[in-house]
């Protein structure tokens, strides 16, 4: 019986600290993730190695929306210049144009222009299904223009476990890995 406690307490620890369940309520990442899929967070050390792409669940109380949790990707990171739309139409970073084979099919880059410099303690945000997602873009005139602080990150989403038909590993796409650090005072080419 004392075996079977101290297990208790540690999957409540492990759970707690290291890694966390999320259910998805919305169509706004479709198609990375679908309405009733279920993520398993990676909690450790999330806002300090994040990278460009990297989904995300933060905590949107502060300052998103009423519900607490959202999951989005990463687009820009602090320092970033995040840019929409290029001539052609596609998002940039740092001057560098971005495919972005991971959107929802027939959705544009964005329907909203913006142009924003990501503060140092913040990320911007934004949802695969562009035409149905409240990501930073919805938020640019709120408190911090629509960008999540580093602290409201709870983790990064590792993988859809439930329903077994869709459970894998989520990646990085490629696209959003390679673009380079901007420095401060650097200008976009």
């Amino acid at each position: 019986m004392m075996l079977l406690g101290v297990g208790f307490v540690l999957t409540l620890l492990v759970r707690g600290l290291v890694v966390e369940s999320y259910f998805i309520p919305t169509g706004s990442m479709e198609p990375t993730l679908q309405p009733n899929d279920r993520l398993l967070v990676n909690k450790i050390g999330a806002a300090s190695s994040l990278q460009r792409g990297d989904l995300v669940v933060f905590d949107g109380s502060g300052g998103f929306e009423s519900e607490k949790a959202f999951v989005k990707r990463v687009v820009g990171l602090p320092g970033d210049h995040v840019v929409c739309c290029a001539s052609d139409g596609l998002l940039t970073v740092n001057g560098v144009e971005v495919e972005e084979s991971y959107i929802y099919p027939g959705d544009e880059p964005s329907d909203l222009t913006f142009d924003v410099l990501v503060p140092a303690d913040r990320i911007w945000v934004m949802g695969d299904h562009r035409s149905d997602s409240a990501d930073s873009r919805a938020h640019l005139g709120d408190p911090g223009g629509g960008m999540v602080g580093l602290d409201d990150v709870v983790g990064r989403a590792a993988m859809v476990y439930w329903p077994p038909s869709r459970a894998g590993v989520l990646e990085t796409p490629a696209s959003l890995e390679d673009i380079p650090v901007r420095t401060a005072g650097e200008r976009d080419k």
